[in-house]
């Protein structure tokens, strides 16, 4: 089992790697088949411990930039994520024993996405397989599949790799060329079907995926910056706001000496304003003075008053002829920082909590936000990084996507270059094109095949502004949209019951049975195979 455990570590490490800043995407599905290698030929009592390994070695350096916030965050939300990688190894056991058992296990790493992404408290969708794979050759599998079906090719793919190597128990003799007897015993089978499937997921790159125009809009997003070291939005909160108005301010005077094109509407990031502009007159004079410089509507990052219990996270459209109108609410607040899940239990035990003394309500608007006759989807930071939000304005007719984020209390950190990267899959995925808006980085323009337009240095003040295209069309991927996660949990359920139908039927009196292999060979256990790397 200690061998196990080193190899999960190792592997934990190195698909941590895969994912921004390192991009060691060729990683990632070397380190999913060592998962289910150190996973395989162990009971359900025993396969989840090197499956926690590989969950906490992943995570724990995945989610290393939670560290600013503070060490009891990061690795408790770290150790949650890690859970589920213990529970998927146990969970593994009763599906090596089903033919296909590659598909089987591909299936279960999916299912456990989809519910570590949801659950609980909104769960953390940071660490998908396919939040890995901007940039790669399987990218361009995105607008047809989307980031749960590519996640599954991924995942495939390690299953299959972990198929084609022979048992460590093998009885094929020893020679002298070990490396090279090991070489001949690899399962050609699986491998070739390893390679088939990337191959698969390579080959919209031959003939990417592409829909009609259906028009043109100039946009601006306009990125404030933070003073001092970049990080303390509250501490700057008025400045901030005066920063974005000021620099939209310049936007205008480019535009009025023709070195920019005027746009249609500007984008203003998260938390550009930390006080309601309703009620704050400071707040709403800024807003004002920006609209009248620019003279076209400016979707502005709001914090708007919901009483005293509750706040609201907003892009509101703000109208140089009409004030405020059309608004979006953030659909999934931070848990622990931007709202306390189940307070009742913790607010008594944690004083730190009461830094957060009221609930930040979730949005639940699906409807695209109307400006300057544009149908907008809009994603207020971690919103990017969950399905749900994004494909129901898209499925309703959003032509444009916007991103409105204040990470800056990660600027100095990868979770910048993941995010982003998040921000990228979005538009491969969507075949549209994605404004960012960032309060301090990184604010830019993404085209609909994932490749940066423009975008502007962090830490500084500064806007991007671009002509965009317009896209109708609504991606299969959008159209499967949670369809395919939600079909993979109940796949596994599904089969586990028949694996269970199976061992009973076969061993009606509870006699042992042998462990399945991912190819579908069996193994008899012996009183040491729990320690050893066996499929």
């Amino acid at each position: 089992m200690r061998s196990r455990c080193l190899i999960a570590l190792v592997a934990g490490l190195a698909l941590a790697a895969s994912f921004p800043p390192t991009n060691a995407f060729w990683l990632l599905p070397g380190a999913v088949a060592a998962f289910f290698r150190v996973t395989g030929g162990l009971p359900v009592r025993r396969a989840w411990l090197p499956g926690l390994v590989f969950g906490g070695a992943f995570q724990i350096t995945l989610l290393s930039w939670l560290h600013v916030v503070g060490i009891v965050p990061w690795i408790g939300l770290a150790l949650t994520q890690t859970v589920w990688y213990g529970v998927l190894g146990a969970a593994t056991v009763p599906l090596r024993r089903l033919r296909l058992a590659p598909a089987w296990l591909a299936v279960a790493w999916v299912a456990t996405e989809a519910i570590r992404t949801t659950w609980p408290a909104s769960g953390m969708p940071w660490g998908r397989l396919s939040y890995a794979v901007v940039g790669s050759p399987v990218e361009g599998a995105l607008p047809y599949v989307g980031a749960t079906g590519v996640s599954l090719l991924l995942a495939l793919t390690g299953a299959l790799l972990a198929a084609a190597v022979p048992n460590a128990d093998s009885t094929a003799p020893a020679s002298a060329g070990g490396a090279l007897d090991r070489l001949r015993r690899v399962r050609i089978g699986p491998l070739a079907g390893a390679v088939g499937v990337l191959a698969l997921g390579s080959l919209p790159l031959l003939a990417p995926y592409s829909s009609r125009l259906a028009g043109h809009v100039e946009v601006a997003a306009v990125q404030g910056n933070v003073p001092g070291n970049g990080t303390q939005v509250l501490a700057h909160f008025r400045q901030i706001t005066a920063q974005h108005e000021e620099e939209t301010s310049r936007l205008a005077a480019d535009v009025g000496a023709g070195r920019t094109p005027k746009p249609d509407f500007v984008v203003w990031p998260e938390n550009s304003t930390a006080l309601d502009p309703f009620e704050d007159p400071q707040m709403r004079t800024d807003i004002q003075e920006a609209l009248g410089a620019v003279d076209v509507p400016i979707l502005v990052g709001v914090v708007v008053d919901g009483g005293v219990h509750h706040v609201l996270n907003q892009g509101i459209v703000f109208d140089p002829v009409t004030g405020a109108g059309d608004r979006y609410t953030k659909w999934h607040p931070v848990p622990f920082g931007e709202y306390i899940p189940w307070r009742w239990l913790f607010g008594s035990h944690l004083t730190e909590l009461n830094e957060v003394p009221r609930d930040m309500v979730r949005g639940t608007r699906a409807e695209p936000l109307e400006i300057a006759g544009t149908r907008v989807a809009d994603a207020i930071c971690f919103d990017v990084a969950y399905d749900d939000g994004l494909y129901a304005q898209l499925s309703r007719g959003a032509q444009l996507v916007v991103v409105q984020t204040s990470n800056a209390m990660f600027i100095h950190t990868a979770q910048i270059d993941q995010q982003f990267a998040i921000s990228r899959l979005r538009a491969i995925e969507s075949h549209r094109y994605v404004v960012v808006a960032a309060i301090n980085g990184v604010t830019g323009v993404i085209a609909p095949d994932g490749s940066v337009v423009t975008s502007v240095p962090s830490r500084t003040m500064s806007y991007a502004e671009a002509r965009v295209g317009l896209y109708d069309a609504v991606t299969p991927a959008v159209r499967i949209g949670p369809w395919l996660g939600r079909g993979c949990v109940v796949a596994v359920l599904a089969g586990w019951l028949v694996s269970l139908t199976q061992r009973r039927s076969r061993y009606p009196r509870g006699r042992g049975s042998a462990e399945a292999d991912p190819a579908g060979a069996t193994t008899s256990p012996t009183p040491t195979s729990g320690d050893r790397i066996s499929a």
